[in-house]
């Protein structure tokens, strides 16, 4: 068994907490938490399992990280404290341990990564022996696995599209939709997820990654944004009122081009309640979705809808997050140190966890 820490218990780490504790390979160690209020409390309330595990959750890092655990599932926020979500991912695998996480999007595709986020992970795998693997959903398997194996079902290929639509007033994390993506600020705000350059830092490395598997040499990488007021007021379940003419919608795509032609993209379209862009293309049950169109003889278009907590869409994407990460812990674990990313790490089987659920 390959003891493993979830650090953070936020929509990744409860996720977390039952993903290691129904894996087989693995065992909860240890939860470390940063809000006081929950230091003490048993890993299974903290992640709605409803049952005790045994493990009370701790804010002493040190400690944790001394027991040398195998694993350490990184579950904390990176999106507005980079910094220091790489210091802490950085002194994880300095102790030797396989760690996995959505938090650092340059490091998707690490080989493209700067300097300034590769050199220390790199510097901590050859001091300590660990390893390093980043991905998610969108980005994440969203936009690599899922659509390069899908891709492998054409005969012709002119365009492979990924998208996610989303209503994001199911996604209950205020910050990062009102202000790093502009919801329910005025049209004149400028959110920092949108400013120019930001998607193609975030996603962009998903582009290079599937032109890496496909082959093909980019020209460059290119953007498109549009964004939509609301025109009435909506009160949200999880996040309150979004007043009308603030922004309610945005649509923007990362164009791979090949040649010349935008041939690798990577689209969103979201919203903070259906009534907004009603003519932009929209999830099948309007809450949310992943979809991904092989535009080629044949055409192929697969959709996944993930749900979780509650029938909750955006706890379903962060669950197949975690589902990735986790999954390939044991894998890692017998892999050799280094900096992996998701061309590296198989998507693998549920082995030994058919009809198995946490009793």
């Amino acid at each position: 068994m390959i003891s493993t820490v979830v650090w953070g218990t936020g929509n990744v780490g409860r996720a977390a907490i039952r993903a290691v504790e129904a894996h087989p390979a693995l065992k909860l160690a240890h939860v470390l938490v940063h809000d006081p209020r929950k230091v003490g409390r048993d890993a299974g309330g903290l992640a709605g399992i409803g049952r005790d595990l045994g493990v009370a959750a701790t804010d002493d890092i040190d400690a944790v990280l001394a027991t040398a655990p195998g694993a350490v599932v990184y579950a904390a926020s990176g999106d507005i404290r980079p910094d220091e979500a790489l210091a802490d991912i950085v002194r994880a695998v300095r102790t030797g341990a396989v760690v996995v996480t959505p938090a650092l999007y340059a490091l998707y595709d690490q080989r493209g990564a700067p300097p300034e986020l590769r050199e220390p992970v790199l510097a901590a795998i050859a001091d300590g022996g660990g390893s390093l693997f980043v991905s998610g959903v969108d980005p994440g398997w969203g936009n690599d696995v899922l659509p390069l194996l899908i891709s492998g079902l054409g005969t012709e290929i002119e365009v492979i599209r990924c998208q996610e639509i989303f209503d994001y007033s199911t996604y209950d994390q205020p910050d990062s939709v009102r202000h790093l993506i502009g919801m329910g600020h005025p049209m004149e705000y400028e959110p920092l997820m949108l400013a120019a350059s930001v998607p193609t830092m975030v996603w962009g490395g998903q582009i290079r990654l599937m032109a890496r598997a496909l082959g093909v040499e980019l020209d460059d990488i290119r953007e498109t944004m549009a964004r939509r007021p609301l025109e009435t007021t909506v009160t949200t379940r999880t996040m309150g009122a979004f007043e009308a003419g603030t922004q309610g919608a945005v649509r923007f795509e990362v164009q791979g081009i090949v040649e010349g032609e935008p041939r690798i993209v990577i689209e969103h379209i979201t919203r903070i309640h259906p009534s907004c862009a009603p003519d932009w293309p929209a999830p099948p049950d309007g809450a949310g979705a992943h979809r991904v169109i092989i535009e080629g003889r044949p055409r192929i278009e697969v959709t996944v809808e993930a749900t979780d907590e509650d029938e909750n869409r955006s706890a379903g994407g962060n669950a197949t997050a975690v589902g990735r990460l986790v999954n390939a812990i044991d894998w890692l674990v017998d892999a050799e140190p280094g900096l992996y990313d998701a061309l590296d790490v198989p998507l693998r089987p549920a082995t030994g966890r058919l009809g198995r659920k946490q009793s």
